[in-house]
């Protein structure tokens, strides 16, 4: 019997604020942003005008998808975390639990990529600790956490959203999810799906830092002017992401889901796997929360440099939280729990290819 109802994914919003926020240790002042659900970074008082925002996260080790694509799912992910703040990230630490299966070629192999990705993105990796244990099977070897240090003022958390803001959607939904199963189930993919389906969603593996957008939006933006806050999409899917944002802002949202872009290779990957596009892990969007009158420059500046945008609904300073579609309201419900996980494992104990 595990220790939460969901033994897959990340802990759900009760028992965060349940077991986990009740016990956060001693409370001090220059912690600006401490734990909250939905926030992806805390943000520490420095003195002089500079603050120091950090983020922590699993780092992955599949065997089956390789340890490039590993190393890239580790560094990106803290990446991305971080990115929402508007700034990149300057510092790194990694926490390693390795298995003893891993021989010391495939160990050096998977931390030269890591190390090579921190150097094309500017990240010194400062500390942490390596060693093996021997019951380790986990795809999950450990945590990492990254750092940076910025104007207080600049910074953003994703908890700044505000009633009115448009809420813009970047490239697709369940672009990781979609990839990472076409990646460990190609053949199944092909034949239900078709080769290029599977070509194309795993290509897209490669899409999935949000880098990019982050550093677009600040550029054209004004940070807690008219850039708002950012949050990007993983466990839970633009949807689950979309919840937590406005949970963390205590707001709500009126949003239309069929304005949210699905690439038609992701679309067809989830159909494969009997999993909603909108509820999956969606590593590589990012959602902005944007002022509506900003709404127009922030597109176009995205379009400009390749990165598709789509505003989808507007966030309400009511906390109901509506889906549009046909001229007709639903309340939006989410329980939750990722479809990725489930599909993922019933897959593999299927012995699909």
């Amino acid at each position: 019997m595990g220790a939460f109802e969901d033994q897959t994914g990340k802990v759900s919003a009760r028992v965060f604020k349940e077991d986990l926020l009740p016990r956060c240790g001693a409370p001090r002042p220059e912690v600006i942003q401490g734990p909250s659900f939905g926030v992806d970074t805390s943000v520490i008082d420095l003195g002089n005008g500079l603050a120091l925002a950090v983020s922590s996260d699993p780092l992955s080790l599949i065997p089956s998808l390789g340890l490039e694509v590993s190393a890239w799912l580790s560094v990106h992910l803290l990446a991305n975390d971080m990115s929402t703040t508007g700034f990149p990230p300057q510092y790194a630490q990694f926490v390693l639990n390795l298995p003893a299966r891993l021989s010391r070629t495939d160990f050096n192999a998977y931390w030269g990529f890591v190390d090579r990705l921190c150097k094309a993105h500017g990240i010194a990796i400062t500390g942490g600790h390596t060693g093996q244990s021997g019951d380790q099977e986990s795809t999950l070897a450990g945590g990492g956490t990254m750092f940076l240090t910025a104007p207080r003022d600049s910074i953003l958390t994703s908890n700044g959203a505000r009633a009115g803001d448009a809420i813009v959607v970047t490239k697709s939904a369940a672009l990781s999810s979609t990839a990472l199963l076409a990646m460990a189930f190609p053949e199944t993919v092909k034949d239900r799906a078709g080769v290029e389906v599977q070509q194309k969603a795993a290509e897209n593996f490669w899409k999935l830092s949000v880098l990019e957008e982050s550093r677009i939006a600040a550029a054209t933006l004004t940070a807690n002017l008219d850039l708002h806050g950012m949050h990007d999409v993983t466990e839970g899917g633009v949807l689950g992401a979309l919840d937590e944002m406005a949970q963390a802002a205590g707001l709500g949202f009126a949003v239309n889901p069929a304005l949210i872009p699905v690439e038609p290779e992701a679309r067809a990957v989830a159909e494969v796997f009997g999993i909603d596009p909108l509820f999956a892990v969606g590593a590589g969007s990012m959602l902005i929360a944007v002022a509506p009158a900003a709404e127009a420059a922030l597109g176009n500046a995205l379009a400009a440099a390749g990165i598709p945008a789509t505003a989808v609904g507007h966030f309400t300073e009511a906390a109901d939280k509506t889906l549009l579609a046909n001229g007709r309201r639903k309340a939006f419900a989410f329980d939750g729990k990722d479809p990725y996980w489930a599909a993922f494992y019933q897959a593999y104990a299927a012995g699909w290819k």
